[in-house]
């Protein structure tokens, strides 16, 4: 079994975890609420999600268009990344939630995405963040590397195929990128918009899809108004991260 296909495996069984967990569909129906919030006007273009996994995200966004490389029955769409479908200047938004860091080329899936989205249209990533909370979290409890010193491989290589391109994971790379500043290549056509850091308490101690939940469901509130008081502290207390981009009119 190819990592790749292991993948698939844990989407079926973070469904799992889903249909048991009353408190982790709260909590995710917030962070796709505050990617809606982000959305350009709907006469732009239709809303795509890359990486749908499960396809929650039409619970908050039922327009949006959900797709992934598996053909799972759920999901409105098989697509690549590196080679999309959609014609040249046909799409309003994508959303990426925990996918840029599995993008082992991100530079050559931004201008994928460049190619496809009308002026004005925007890229909503949703991704891990590294505040000392977030790295010691990640780092401790999760699979997937932080690799936050390793090198990003910003462009494709000539010999490049986006069908074999293979399992990539490096947690750190959003925050190195957009909040580190670190440019391992150019953003040129786009307008960053927003860099919100989010301490995301309460899904720390939800245990996510694999860990114990640490409290009950109506305790969320709480944790949500903890998250408002610790904001400001991001470099200490973040664990999730929302980045907007624009593409530049020309």
């Amino acid at each position: 079994m190819t990592a790749i296909e292991q993948h698939n495996l844990e989407i079926h069984s973070n469904a799992e975890a889903w249909r048991r967990k009353p408190l982790l569909r709260d909590i995710y129906d917030g962070f796709y609420a505050r990617i809606a919030a982000e959305l350009p006007p709907a006469e732009l273009g239709p809303v795509v999600e890359l990486g749908s996994g499960m396809g929650n995200i039409k619970r908050v966004i039922p327009q949006c268009i959900t797709t992934d490389l598996f053909s799972n029955e759920w999901l409105d769409r098989q697509e690549n990344a590196y080679a999309l479908s959609f014609a040249e200047s046909s799409v309003g938004a994508f959303v990426l939630f925990d996918v840029f860091h599995h993008l082992r080329h991100p530079g050559a899936v931004l201008r994928e995405l460049h190619r496809t989205l009308r002026p004005g249209g925007r890229v909503i990533l949703f991704e891990p963040d590294m505040g000392l909370l977030g790295r010691f979290i990640y780092g401790a409890f999760h699979h997937e590397p932080l690799a936050l010193r390793e090198p990003i491989a910003w462009d494709a290589p000539a010999d490049f195929t986006p069908a074999n391109h293979g399992y990539y994971a490096a947690q750190g790379n959003a925050h190195r990128v957009f909040v580190r500043g670190e440019r391992p290549g150019p953003l040129a056509g786009w307008n960053i918009l927003r860099v919100a850091r989010i301490p995301a308490l309460g899904y720390v101690a939800s245990g996510g899809f694999g860990g114990p939940q640490l409290y009950p469901r109506f305790c969320l509130p709480v944790f949500r108004f903890l998250d408002a008081i610790f904001r400001p502290l991001s470099g200490l207390f973040s664990t999730r991260l929302l980045v907007v981009l624009e593409k530049n009119a020309p």
